[in-house]
């Protein structure tokens, strides 16, 4: 078990730039190595949940050179050009890589398995293998299909109109991959926007996306034409840098090349209803996403309530959110977020033990937190739960607490962002 010891710091300064986007970087991989052509891909995150995503594709018979480096060439297949695998192809931790293969398996014409690391096969798979299964698809796993590791033998698929419980990306784009193998058109409606990454994508690749209102659509047999891509940087790990310098007086910091996708900037809203003090600047296109650069400096934050269509915007920040809560004047309210207890762990109870051992009062809910802010933490001994956005928001803490703070399983740091310490180490000078 590797622990990092934290205490407390003076002013951050100076400017960074963060890990390519995970989710980015999944989508990639997979849509591009069912396109036709060549794609040359820079700013690829080199983390392991994104390197395993790549490793599944080769041995799905995609050709990806420069695995581990930011720079990736891949060599399309086209729609049916993926060949049945040898071996079990191993997620690691990644939710987003299992889920997305299931619908990009789905329809092939050979059998394959999916599995992951001890989290990942805790986690829900039920939510994207019941609409596949109503698509055609035989899927079978753990508890009737619910829980890795999930086989998969390819069939036949027709199109379905698909009204999601949950806001899920995840379940959106798995089943938007589905329907290129599908008979007609295949429908995604949520209850609320998620994240827009596949579409955009999809788009830039040549597809035709069709969208209105909560409703995303796609029709079966349409060819993928490669491209180049620029991965622009992952706002959910600028969000730790954003809060960073937001608690810790005198601080002035600039992250450059900042993905601002508006499906993923809820991190920003909340944090300027609290007032902080943020600047985008430079605003441009990387190709098909929004990029920016973000200029964040000290401002004392106050209390805000954080629900409904905010939630899915804010889904992968809600650790460091916790953090930024805990040192605010007043209350922070997190409701509508009972998806944080099935992430890598479950983040609720998580961040509510941590903060309670740092010496905040936590009001614990089934789909949040109420948060009472304090003006100094306590160090203390905080869990990750093999979390990794659990870990980075703690070791954050500990930069505004009086003591040593000591974040356990920091390990898990390098499934997101292996270079965390490194940026975070720069900025204190």
């Amino acid at each position: 078990m590797k622990t990092i010891k934290v205490n407390i710091t003076k002013a951050l300064k100076g400017e960074i730039t963060v890990s390519g986007d995970k989710s980015i970087s999944h989508r990639i991989v997979m849509i591009g190595g069912i396109a036709e052509g060549r794609t040359r891909v820079t700013g690829f995150l080199t983390a392991e949940d994104t390197i395993n995503s790549a490793r599944a594709m080769i041995s799905l018979g995609a050709e990806i050179e420069g695995i581990g480096t930011e720079t990736l060439i891949i060599k399309g297949k086209g729609l049916r050009g993926l060949s049945e695998p040898e071996n079990i192809l191993d997620l690691g931790n990644s939710g987003t890589g299992i889920r997305l293969l299931m619908g990009l398996l789905a329809g092939q014409s050979f059998f394959s398995v999916l599995t992951g690391d001890a989290s990942l096969r805790k986690r829900p798979m039920a939510r994207v293998a019941e609409p596949l299964r109503q698509m055609g698809a035989n899927i079978t796993g753990r508890e009737g299909g619910k829980k890795a590791p999930i086989a998969i033998t390819g069939s036949k698929l027709k199109g379905i109109d698909y009204k999601s419980p949950i806001a899920s990306a995840q379940v959106k784009s798995s089943l938007l991959l589905a329907g290129f193998y599908a008979d007609g058109e295949t429908s995604i409606t949520e209850p609320m926007k998620s994240r827009d990454h596949t579409e955009r994508m999809l788009r830039f690749f040549g597809a035709e996306i069709k969208e209105k209102d909560l409703t995303v659509s796609i029709k079966g047999g349409q060819r993928l034409n490669a491209g180049e891509i620029v991965v622009p940087g992952d706002i959910s790990s600028a969000a730790f840098f954003l809060v960073a310098a937001s608690i810790v007086e005198g601080s002035d910091v600039v992250i450059k090349d900042v993905g601002i996708n508006p499906t993923r900037t809820g991190i920003i809203e909340v944090l300027k209803n609290m007032g902080a003090d943020i600047e985008l600047f430079n605003k441009r296109d990387f190709g098909f996403e929004p990029v920016a650069d973000i200029r964040v400096r000290y401002a004392p934050l106050k209390g805000t309530t954080v629900s409904g269509g905010l939630v899915p915007r804010t889904i992968d920040e809600f650790p460091i959110l916790c953090i930024a809560g805990a040192l605010a004047d007043g209350e922070t309210i997190i409701r509508d977020a009972k998806e944080l207890r099935v992430k890598e762990s479950d983040r609720i109870a998580a961040m509510a033990e941590g903060l309670r051992r740092m010496g905040v009062e936590i009001e614990e809910f089934e789909d949040g937190l109420r948060i009472v802010g304090v003006e100094r933490l306590n160090g203390a001994r905080c869990r990750s739960y093999s979390d990794h956005r659990v870990a980075m928001a703690f070791i954050i803490a500990g930069l505004k607490a009086d003591g040593e703070t000591v974040v356990e399983d920091t390990e898990w740091i390098s499934t997101s962002f292996p270079d965390f310490m490194n940026k975070l180490n720069s900025l204190k000078g």
